[in-house]
């Protein structure tokens, strides 16, 4: 992924990502979206943005052995995460350190594009959509997700970051939920030759562990964990304070369940 400029993370954060991001966060919503793309078996799926690889792997199972699946992400940190991990049951997956702007993949080579949560960090939006749109075969489908706002949990950790860290820390750290609205998502598509758009809003409740643990191993595996490492021990202590009173109410055992929302784009190709 790219940040809206650059999402780049050390080889150590890129591990975190994997175990906190990936699991808690982003992994609940992945087969939400495989299932969007109605992947079959033996198809061909590309996962632009794969990060550390959650959706390519379920993409995997669901195309089967005699299918072929491609996860391509920008940060190597994240692709050498990817290629550590078990391989599923199904397609093998190639990994590939590549640009969403500049696939450098066939024209018409895959039956299914897949993008969770990336397109926002793109630096060009419409140039990678056309991408993904040139590598699609006639009849081709797109499933991609952006978030629907900021989110309560992000809201939270946000305004703990302002008061705590730094404004800087906290605009980075809410970057990724700097999202293109509905209307905006449908014209992009639309205009990078896509037909048969449509969005939907999806609704889940995230689960998160104990929060002045999981918040603080979560940041570290964000692009903040530098600002983090650098603040002093109280601080980073009443991050954790701040954003556990916050979200209270959602209460759920040892740790917290909030609604989320985000948007699910599917096109094809005509």
């Amino acid at each position: 992924m790219a940040k809206n400029g650059q999402w780049q993370l050390s080889a150590e954060a890129a591990e975190l990502y994997e175990r906190y991001v990936a699991r808690y966060i982003l992994g609940p919503w992945a087969p939400l979206l495989v299932d969007a793309a109605g992947l079959a078996a033996r198809e061909c799926a590309l996962d632009v943005a794969c990060g550390t690889g959650v959706v390519a792997r379920i993409a995997a199972e669901r195309v089967g052995p005699g299918g072929r699946v491609v996860g391509l992400d920008l940060n190597p940190g994240m692709i050498a995460v990817a290629r550590s991990l078990p391989a599923p049951v199904g397609a093998p997956i190639e990994w590939l350190e590549r640009s969403a702007v500049d696939l450098l993949l066939p024209d018409a080579s895959f039956d299914v594009v897949l993008c969770q949560q990336g397109l926002q960090f793109f630096p060009d939006k419409l140039v990678a959509l056309r991408e993904m749109r040139r590598v699609l075969v006639h009849g081709g489908r797109l499933a991609l997700s952006v978030w629907n706002s900021t989110g309560l949990y992000n809201t939270a950790v946000g305004e703990a970051l302002a008061r705590f860290v730094g404004d800087a820390a906290a605009t980075k750290f809410c970057a990724s939920r700097q999202v293109p609205a509905k209307n905006e998502l449908q014209c992009l598509t639309t205009e990078a030759g896509f037909s048969d758009v449509e969005v939907r809003v999806n609704r889940l409740d995230t689960h998160l562990p104990r929060l002045d643990r999981f918040i603080l191993d979560h940041l570290a595996g964000t692009p903040v964990a530098p600002f983090i490492a650098a603040a002093d021990p109280e601080a980073r202590k009443q991050i954790g304070a701040s954003v556990t009173k916050q979200l209270q109410r959602y209460a759920d055992g040892d740790g917290v369940a909030y609604p989320e929302e985000t948007h699910v784009l599917t096109a094809q190709v005509r």
